[in-house]
């Protein structure tokens, strides 16, 4: 765990440092939760209006912060606290001011760049486009250049390209962590794995550690069955964030995973069961209209078939007991029956239809990405192909539970957020 003084910047001296130097103290101070505690506790202390400000800022204290940088004396690293303090509030044409008063001071583009960030988090995409156009002078120089190029074509779905440009960063800058992460996400998005772990590891490298990107290695890492490395990204983050909950939840969810035992006979007979499953309903001897209402059911496999009860077939229109004894005795051939799939011996209570119908189209059409999910339950979902609530309450615990490295802190985390919409997992007879 990296402390203060490995900045090697300090803020309070008569000379302020460069505004590139307060950003090298902003991560340091917020390496760990003892740095923060203990900086804040020293800018309390100061007298000095724009210090205290800019200390302030650092420590997340943005609307304190931004009263303090206004009474501050003017230089460019008020207008650049200013700048960075109204962007947060989201104040964007006021931060693009204080951005434009530091470029006017100072002969580098930090300022300029800051400004194409905000065009760009406002979604003002061609003005973020005009102004790095006109820092393009400095393509082989600046690793911010190609950083900020490269989340400009990320927003304008230029996918490759920003990939580009996230490595012409790293080439002038390989601690430069923002590109490293930037890259690292691609490449995890991408499903390329071995290229994400490689940035991945690249980023924790620099000093003091990236938290999200020690959490996003945990979680690859664990998808690779390398539970050892996913636990110890996660302490890394709980020695310097103990109070961190998502750190302390996959904690739990990586020690449990870890302990599985792989059972070969088991995994074998899953394996013959599924492939039972997979069977079209074609390659069976069926009476046309048996074939025909099956059909119009959306009913195309055995699977298929498991997960229907007898009522069901019986309500649908045409489909009588003869067609229904003809489906049984070809199940029992193979020692299944109707709805087997759908039973759960742990679940006592039934659906109530009522639920889904009750919740407003908007709730039930919300997005995975939307519920505000670990990024751990996100990807479990993803592999179960849940991408909407009304995908995601028609599953039950056991078909979550199923999924690989889905544990009981991931099932009790989307139990919660769907309690909190009035709804609930699919109940089983």
């Amino acid at each position: 765990m990296v402390s203060l003084a490995d900045a090697a910047v300090n803020l309070f001296e008569s000379e302020l440092p460069s505004f590139d130097e307060i950003k090298t103290l902003w991560r340091h101070v917020n390496s760990s939760e003892i740095n923060r505690i203990e900086f804040r506790e020293i800018a309390e202390e100061q007298k000095d209006a724009l210090a205290k400000g800019l200390a302030l800022l650092l420590c997340g204290e943005v609307a304190e912060a931004t009263q303090l940088l206004k009474k501050g004396k003017n230089c460019t690293q008020k207008q650049m606290g200013l700048g960075y303090a109204l962007r947060k509030l989201g104040e964007t044409e006021k931060a693009l001011e204080a951005f434009d008063a530091a470029a006017k001071q100072s002969d580098g583009i930090m300022a300029v760049l800051e400004k194409c960030e905000t065009y760009r988090l406002a979604r003002e995409l061609d003005a973020c486009e005009k102004e790095l156009a006109g820092c393009s002078n400095f393509e082989n120089v600046s690793a911010d250049y190609h950083y900020q190029k490269g989340k400009l074509q990320d927003s304008l779905g230029n996918y490759e390209q920003a990939m580009d440009n996230y490595e012409l960063a790293i080439d002038l800058d390989h601690t430069h962590t923002k590109a490293l992460f930037a890259l690292a996400y691609s490449f995890d998005l991408r499903g390329d794995e071995q290229e994400a772990e490689h940035y991945y590891e690249e980023l924790i490298q620099v000093a003091p550690a990236h938290v999200n990107g020690l959490l996003n290695l945990a979680v690859l890492y664990e998808d690779m069955g390398k539970y050892d490395k996913a636990l110890c990204c996660v302490e890394s983050v709980l020695k310097s964030h103990p109070n961190h909950a998502k750190a302390g939840l996959f904690k739990k969810d990586i020690t449990s995973a870890s302990v599985m035992i792989y059972d070969e006979e088991k995994e074998k007979c899953l394996d013959r069961q599924n492939k039972i499953l997979e069977i079209p309903i074609s390659d069976f001897e069926l009476s046309v209209r048996s074939r025909n209402c099956l059909k119009k059911m959306n009913i195309f496999t055995v699977g298929d078939l498991l997960r229907t009860s007898e009522s069901e077939l019986l309500s649908y229109k045409n489909f009588g007991e003869t067609s229904l004894q003809e489906i049984k005795q070809i199940l029992e051939i193979k020692e299944m029956r109707l709805g087997m799939a759908l039973e759960d011996k742990n679940s006592s209570k039934p659906i109530d239809p009522e639920i889904a119908s009750q919740a407003s189209p908007e709730i039930l059409n919300k997005t995975m990405s939307e519920m505000g999910l670990s990024v751990r339950a996100r990807r479990a979902l993803d592999r179960l192909g849940v991408k909407t609530v009304l995908e995601l309450i028609n599953k039950t615990e056991a078909e979550l539970l199923g999924c690989k490295n889905f544990g009981v802190t991931s099932l009790n985390e989307i139990k919660e957020r769907l309690e909190s919409l009035g709804l609930g997992l699919r109940k089983l007879d």
